[in-house]
């Protein structure tokens, strides 16, 4: 509640010094300390209501779409056939909304820590969460780890929708997580994680991508543009056990009428290519080696 004052409140954070975004308040709804963080829910001027975990915006309801739709579908259209998808986190629902979304699909397990934010997502963030509700979905609150080390070699995808690299969530961004993740998967299974930004955590996204290229066939980055969150962008971490997946060329393409009939807002599949186009100073640190050691991504030559 530090962050909140003068009717403002304002996202401070030493993952990203010298900035923050401030959201203009007019009602705080819910804050409470749960077993695991401090959430608030505050109803902004122009972002609708505001999800805020230990201080940092998770998600707002105006533009949350651009990361749950990108760090969904780009995997399930990336997989031939994604019938069994477990998410990890994504306690606000969104991530769920767009999973059962995919016709393919048939189960989904979500292992979510925090029931806390699941209760409150329900009643204040109900767009998100209304997928709670699906037949699809088997809900395990609990640890993520644990649950992984108990099902190996079920998932065809498996989505990681975590928050920052500080507090509950700091372990999801280690090489174990993702050898975890990896058995987790069935031989031809792919994940997606939540991958950070590239104008403030390079160092990190570098590190993420090394050790992902040792453990996994096919690695790629791509990124989304999201207003709320640090230098409005985030990334997303890409791996597959499949040595010909191609993650920049979706498998299934979605026609104008599949994409209103999914209630797509952000996702289509000429954003879902154009996601993998980097900046020149991200793309020079991120995929420096590929034209020396040939592409980790699925492509001989890789066209960024």
């Amino acid at each position: 509640m530090d962050r909140l004052k003068d009717g403002w409140f304002s996202e401070v954070n030493d993952l990203w010094p010298g900035q923050a975004m401030s959201l203009k308040v007019e009602e705080v709804l819910f804050h409470e300390k749960s077993k695991y963080q401090d959430v608030i829910v505050f109803k902004s001027a122009t972002y609708g209501n505001v999800l805020v975990l230990d201080g940092v915006i998770q998600c707002t309801e105006r533009d949350e779409f651009s990361y749950q739709e990108m760090l969904a579908h780009i995997p399930l259209n990336s997989h031939p056939k994604p019938r069994k998808v477990l998410i990890i986190g994504g306690g606000d629902g969104g991530i769920l909304r767009e999973v059962v979304k995919h016709p393919d699909v048939e189960q989904v397990d979500q292992c979510e820590i925090d029931e806390k934010v699941i209760e409150v997502s329900k009643k204040y963030l109900p767009e998100m969460a209304k997928s709670y509700s699906s037949p699809k979905l088997k809900l395990h609150v609990g640890d993520g780890f644990e649950y992984m080390k108990k099902h190996q070699g079920e998932y065809d995808v498996i989505i990681t929708d975590s928050s920052d690299p500080d507090g509950p969530a700091e372990s999801l961004f280690k090489q174990s997580y993702y050898e975890l993740m990896k058995t987790a998967l069935k031989p031809d299974g792919m994940l997606s994680c939540q991958g950070e930004c590239l104008w403030l955590h390079m160092d990190l996204i570098k590190k993420m991508l090394t050790f992902c290229k040792n453990l996994f066939p096919v690695t790629d980055y791509a990124f989304t543009t999201i207003p709320t969150y640090p230098s409005g962008q985030i990334g997303f971490v890409l791996c597959s056990k499949n040595p010909d997946t191609v993650f920049r060329e979706p498998i299934r393409r979605l026609n104008d009428v599949e994409v209103q009939q999914m209630d797509l807002k952000y996702y289509n599949t000429d954003i879902h290519k154009a996601a993998f186009v980097l900046p020149e100073f991200a793309r020079k640190v991120l995929r420096s080696q590929e034209s020396v050691n040939g592409s980790n991504n699925g492509e001989a030559n890789g066209s960024n």
